[in-house]
Protein backbone atom coordinates (compact mmCIF):
# COMPACT_ATOMS: atom_id res chain seq x y z
CA UNK A 1 0.00 0.00 0.00
CA UNK A 2 1.40 3.37 -0.98
CA UNK A 3 1.27 6.57 1.05
CA UNK A 4 -1.30 9.29 0.39
CA UNK A 5 -0.37 12.97 0.54
CA UNK A 6 -3.12 15.51 1.20
CA UNK A 7 -2.97 19.26 1.62
CA UNK A 8 -4.81 20.53 4.68
CA UNK A 9 -6.56 23.60 3.20
CA UNK A 10 -6.91 25.94 0.24
CA UNK A 11 -4.45 28.28 1.97
CA UNK A 12 -1.86 25.53 2.08
CA UNK A 13 -2.60 24.58 -1.54
CA UNK A 14 -2.03 28.19 -2.63
CA UNK A 15 1.32 28.20 -0.83
CA UNK A 16 2.47 25.18 -2.84
CA UNK A 17 1.16 26.69 -6.07
CA UNK A 18 2.99 29.97 -5.35
CA UNK A 19 6.39 28.26 -5.26
CA UNK A 20 8.79 29.06 -8.11
CA UNK A 21 8.69 26.43 -10.89
CA UNK A 22 11.89 24.67 -9.84
CA UNK A 23 10.73 24.32 -6.21
CA UNK A 24 7.28 23.16 -7.28
CA UNK A 25 8.90 20.49 -9.45
CA UNK A 26 11.09 19.46 -6.50
CA UNK A 27 7.99 19.27 -4.26
CA UNK A 28 6.29 16.95 -6.77
CA UNK A 29 9.43 14.83 -7.12
CA UNK A 30 9.91 14.34 -3.37
CA UNK A 31 6.17 13.82 -2.85
CA UNK A 32 6.31 11.03 -5.42
CA UNK A 33 9.15 9.36 -3.54
CA UNK A 34 7.22 9.66 -0.28
CA UNK A 35 4.12 8.12 -1.84
CA UNK A 36 6.13 5.11 -3.01
CA UNK A 37 8.58 4.54 -0.14
CA UNK A 38 7.12 6.50 2.80
CA UNK A 39 8.73 9.36 4.70
CA UNK A 40 10.69 7.16 7.10
CA UNK A 41 12.55 5.55 4.21
CA UNK A 42 13.36 8.85 2.46
CA UNK A 43 14.89 10.74 5.43
CA UNK A 44 17.64 13.34 5.04
CA UNK A 45 18.39 15.26 2.90
CA UNK A 46 14.73 15.40 1.83
CA UNK A 47 12.80 14.83 5.06
CA UNK A 48 13.58 16.09 8.55
CA UNK A 49 11.80 15.61 11.90
CA UNK A 50 11.07 18.96 13.57
CA UNK A 51 9.51 17.74 16.83
CA UNK A 52 5.96 17.81 18.21
CA UNK A 53 4.87 15.35 15.46
CA UNK A 54 5.89 17.83 12.74
CA UNK A 55 8.17 16.96 9.83
CA UNK A 56 9.41 18.98 6.89
CA UNK A 57 10.07 18.35 3.24
CA UNK A 58 13.26 20.19 2.32
CA UNK A 59 13.03 21.86 -1.08
CA UNK A 60 16.16 23.30 -2.68
CA UNK A 61 15.93 25.22 -5.93
CA UNK A 62 18.36 27.13 -8.11
CA UNK A 63 18.32 30.27 -5.99
CA UNK A 64 15.71 29.64 -3.30
CA UNK A 65 15.05 27.22 -0.47
CA UNK A 66 11.57 26.29 0.76
CA UNK A 67 10.02 23.94 3.27
CA UNK A 68 6.69 22.11 3.49
CA UNK A 69 5.67 21.20 7.02
CA UNK A 70 3.61 18.04 7.42
CA UNK A 71 2.29 15.53 9.91
CA UNK A 72 1.96 11.76 9.49
CA UNK A 73 -1.50 10.36 10.13
CA UNK A 74 -2.56 6.76 10.65
CA UNK A 75 -3.16 4.68 7.57
CA UNK A 76 -0.09 5.85 5.63
CA UNK A 77 -1.39 9.36 5.15
CA UNK A 78 0.53 12.64 5.18
CA UNK A 79 -1.09 16.02 5.68
CA UNK A 80 0.79 19.03 4.28
CA UNK A 81 0.14 21.91 6.69
CA UNK A 82 2.10 24.82 5.24
CA UNK A 83 4.78 25.69 2.71
CA UNK A 84 7.07 28.70 2.81
CA UNK A 85 10.23 30.18 1.34
CA UNK A 86 13.01 29.78 3.86
CA UNK A 87 15.04 32.91 4.60
CA UNK A 88 16.74 31.97 7.87
CA UNK A 89 18.95 29.13 9.11
CA UNK A 90 16.26 27.63 11.37
CA UNK A 91 12.62 27.00 10.58
CA UNK A 92 10.83 30.15 11.82
CA UNK A 93 8.76 29.66 14.95
CA UNK A 94 5.76 31.41 13.40
CA UNK A 95 5.73 28.82 10.58
CA UNK A 96 5.67 26.00 13.13
CA UNK A 97 2.85 27.72 15.01
CA UNK A 98 0.93 28.14 11.76
CA UNK A 99 1.33 24.43 11.05
CA UNK A 100 0.08 23.53 14.55
CA UNK A 101 -2.89 25.89 14.19
CA UNK A 102 -3.87 24.44 10.80
CA UNK A 103 -3.60 20.92 12.20
CA UNK A 104 -5.80 21.89 15.13
CA UNK A 105 -8.42 23.44 12.81
CA UNK A 106 -8.32 20.33 10.61
CA UNK A 107 -8.84 18.04 13.62
CA UNK A 108 -11.70 20.20 14.92
CA UNK A 109 -13.31 20.22 11.47
CA UNK A 110 -13.19 16.42 11.31
CA UNK A 111 -14.91 16.16 14.70
CA UNK A 112 -17.72 18.45 13.54
CA UNK A 113 -18.52 16.50 10.37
Amino acid sequence: MSWIIRIVSREAQKEVEALPKDLKARFLQISGLIEIFGPLEIKLPYIKFLGAKLWEIKLTGKTTIARSVFVMLSGKEILILNTFIKKTQQTPLHELRLAQERLKRWKNGRKNT
